[in-house]
């Protein structure tokens, strides 16, 4: 089995260091062949320094790739036309990994009978959430931290594993295209759902992906993500993502979609999560209703967006 690790970045080379060692340390079985590329997504920092270091100090496992075009969706598409491996591995450059994380994330992909495969991601161990954010239970915002945890047992999930902890196989992107480039982080806007988008992708076509518990990375938590602000905008920016995923339609009696959508939207969803968060009396609670309508405001703001024919277009490279 060949497999790549895909880890791109972006102006981040201290913890590059330690995500880079982290995967340097990976264990398997001799039979594997592993390489890990990492793709600089035009970085102005040490990117390339810290990068090159490591290509040097494994010669036949690191490989280094410049991607002048800004976005994380053209890094990552740049990363899988020039992986080698027939299975592809991804993680971020703001994370660490379990030893065993490589061979358990990827080992049930040698077949057909998975698409891709999702692995843990729990957030530092030194990490203690402030009193209005909720990381379990039915008003957890863990997502906005890239907490994903579907408990202990291994099998078919119905959820799309997040980016920095999943695999999948080479030949799924050659079938079903690669990550949209309308959608990921880049230095117009922070929008995000590439990687949550490609996994409902496959499933929407059939095919199955595996959740593995022991698949595990651990990622850090900077003080500026823990502000209710970068919640509230993040959540924002989520709705507009779903919304560019879904797209335009096709018009109702020669009004668009989209309008019709917004008018749903503004008088239900809206209504009721407003109503919730006036009326929520604990802190976890309240805020987790607050997010949900900034959440609901970002799709109504797209959605006007493709009414006026601003579609950005479902770019698949």
């Amino acid at each position: 089995m060949n497999c790549s690790v895909i880890l791109c970045t972006f102006n981040r080379c201290q913890s590059l260091v330690k995500a880079l060692e982290s995967v340097a340390a990976s264990e398997l079985p001799d039979s594997v062949t592993w390489e890990v590329l990492v793709v600089d997504n035009h970085s102005s920092d040490n990117t390339r320094v810290v990068a090159e270091e490591f290509c040097r100090r494994h010669p036949n496992r690191f490989r280094y790739l410049f991607e002048p075009e800004q976005g994380k969706s053209h890094a990552l598409n740049a990363g899988i036309r020039e992986a080698r491996g027939d299975i592809l591995a991804f993680v971020d450059d703001d994370v660490t990994v379990e030893p065993t994380w490589l061979q358990n994330l990827t080992s049930s992909l040698h077949g057909n009978e998975w698409a891709g495969a999702g692995g843990r991601i729990l957030l530092d161990r030194t990490f203690s959430p402030p009193p209005w954010l909720a990381l379990a239970g039915p008003h957890s915002l863990g997502g906005v931290l890239v907490l994903f945890d579907r408990g202990d047992k291994p099998g078919e999930i119905d959820w799309a594993p997040y980016g920095t902890n999943m695999a999948f196989r080479k030949a799924m992107f050659e079938k079903y295209g690669g990550f949209r480039t309308d959608l990921g982080p880049n230095p117009v806007n922070e929008i995000r759902g590439e990687d949550t988008e490609f996994g409902r992708r496959l499933m929407s076509a059939g095919e199955r992906l595996r959740y593995e518990p022991q698949a595990i990375v651990y990622h850090s938590v900077p003080p500026k993500r823990v502000r209710k602000e970068y919640f509230l905008t993040w959540y924002f920016d989520f709705g507009r993502a779903l919304a560019r995923e879904w797209g335009p339609g096709r018009d109702i009696w020669g009004i668009p979609r989209p309008y019709f959508r917004i008018l749903k939207k503004g008088t239900t969803s809206m209504v009721v999560f407003g109503l919730r968060w006036m009326l929520a009396l604990k802190p976890q609670q309240r805020f987790f209703y607050k997010v949900m309508v900034w959440w609901q405001a970002g799709q109504i703001y797209e959605f006007y967006l493709l009414g006026r024919g601003k579609d950005h277009k479902a770019v698949i490279r």
